[in-house]
């Protein structure tokens, strides 16, 4: 390390302390009992009740977005985005899956989305079953009540890139609802910088007896899921198996906790999901975006996909007495400060490439951020770890520069990446080079990033 600083803590951002502040475990409860009082929202279930079903909880959830869009001058674009599924296992007649989604645009790099997610629909025992309880009170109803918290708070903020707060649906049924937005997103072009996908946020006792209020889990994947093969030949001698740009997504979000939400430790999980579970982040990882899952680290399975019933004086369904509010704030907390930091820093810079075989040095180059998007740009800071650290150990603010050089930092030894820096200190996710770690897929690499 001769020569090199050691990565300095990150500079306080205080509006990020504020952020977490003002998130309210009132206000989570509130939404979470009223989400579990529709009795189910199950994908199939009634349309037109006002009171139960999923028509009735998504014109809830739009009313609530039309109501905080009101409260900060009409600042949010509120919409439903509508597909048609049928010929399915879990939906086997035509049904209309309606996302609810929020926009609040950026300042000046409006294209650039980063988002929060949540689940609309529940499910019983049988996953056709659209007509008995299913209160989904902590799944998903704690997820989606984060969604609309985080949005109460951060537009009473204006940031450079765009935020949405989407409620999806078809979840249950086969993660439709985020696959038709993710496949809208690659028709349209969205910059989607990153996904957090919130599902089920509010259990702290899980069913192996462990009950922690301190710990949650961020799911993401290692090689991305538009890998060609000549990225995976390239990757197999350059390394990056742990470094998808949903990995570095994760060390972000890891990072942000551990420094702004007191009594908080994010679990980092080397995995796309839970084995043999699903979750709405997957169809954006499949699609090539960046997108992880956060979620409570201790669950319940009694708790989960179960009719509401007593059993050998065992209780099974997801209902509202097992939801521990000020717990889901605390990770509606985390994804806010996630939103936010990433929507002031600027973009990500693209094509991070790296050089040093044979030599004492190592150099990182890098295409610069559009300077009209970022007019508050400060510059690059380079980033280095050894290959079997699970988070950044050392970095270097390079500049407003295009190539740094590490001297006496031998390439083969370490990791390494680039990230944009604002004026006030909000860095983009580190991005890790070659395509391997690209913030966008594979198959708009090379094209006008506009």
């Amino acid at each position: 390390m001769r020569g090199q600083e050691p990565r300095e803590p990150k500079a306080e951002l205080t509006a990020l302390h504020d952020i977490v502040a003002s998130v309210s475990a009132a206000r989570v409860e509130a939404d979470i009992r009223r989400l579990a009082g529709f009795g189910t929202r199950h994908t199939r279930s009634d349309t037109l009740s006002d009171t139960r079903g999923i028509g009735a909880a998504r014109r809830w959830i739009k009313a609530q977005f039309d109501e905080i869009s009101a409260a900060c001058g009409g600042c949010l674009e509120v919409s439903y985005q509508t597909s048609f599924v049928g010929g399915t296992a879990r939906i086997p007649d035509t049904t209309a899956v309606v996302n609810v989604l929020a926009i609040q645009r950026g300042t000046t790099d409006p294209g650039r989305y980063v988002v929060m997610s949540g689940d609309i629909d529940s499910r019983a025992s049988n996953a056709l079953d659209g007509t008995s309880d299913a209160p989904g009170a902590n799944d998903n109803a704690s997820g989606m009540a984060g969604v609309i918290e985080a949005a109460r708070v951060l537009t009473q903020h204006e940031f450079n890139g765009s935020i949405i707060y989407a409620g999806l649906s078809g979840e249950e049924q086969g993660l439709f609802g985020g696959r038709h937005m993710a496949q809208v997103a690659l028709d349209e072009g969205w910059r989607l910088e990153a996904v957090l996908n919130n599902d089920m946020i509010g259990n702290i006792d899980g069913q192996n007896g462990v009950s922690d209020n301190t710990i949650a889990r961020v799911f993401a994947e290692g090689t991305r899921a538009d890998e060609t093969e000549a990225v995976a030949a390239r990757r197999r001698v350059t390394g990056g198996e742990v470094d998808s740009p949903s990995r570095n997504l994760a060390r972000l979000i890891d990072r942000l906790a551990d420094g702004y939400v007191p009594n908080l430790d994010m679990m980092m999980v080397y995995r796309l999901d839970r084995f043999g579970r699903g979750g709405h982040h997957r169809p954006f990882n499949d699609a090539g975006f960046p997108a992880v899952r956060i979620m409570e680290a201790n669950e319940d399975y009694r708790r989960q996909h179960q009719n509401l019933r007593v059993e050998d004086g065992v209780e099974y369904g997801d209902v509202i007495d097992e939801v521990e509010f000020d717990f889901a704030a605390k990770l509606t907390a985390v994804n806010a400060i996630s939103l936010a930091a990433m929507a002031w820093a600027p973009a990500p810079p693209r094509n991070v490439a790296v050089e040093g075989a044979v030599r004492p040095s190592t150099t990182l180059r890098w295409d610069p951020v559009p300077a009209a998007r970022a007019p508050n740009l400060a510059g690059y800071r380079v980033y280095w770890r050894l290959t079997d650290a699970p988070q950044w150990q050392w970095s270097v603010f390079a500049g407003d520069v295009t190539e740094h050089t590490l001297e006496n930092i031998v390439i083969d030894n370490y990791l390494f990446g680039v990230a944009s820096v604002s004026e006030d200190g909000y860095e983009s996710p580190v991005v890790f080079p070659w395509p391997i770690g690209a913030y966008e897929p594979l198959e708009w690499l090379g094209r006008d990033p506009g």
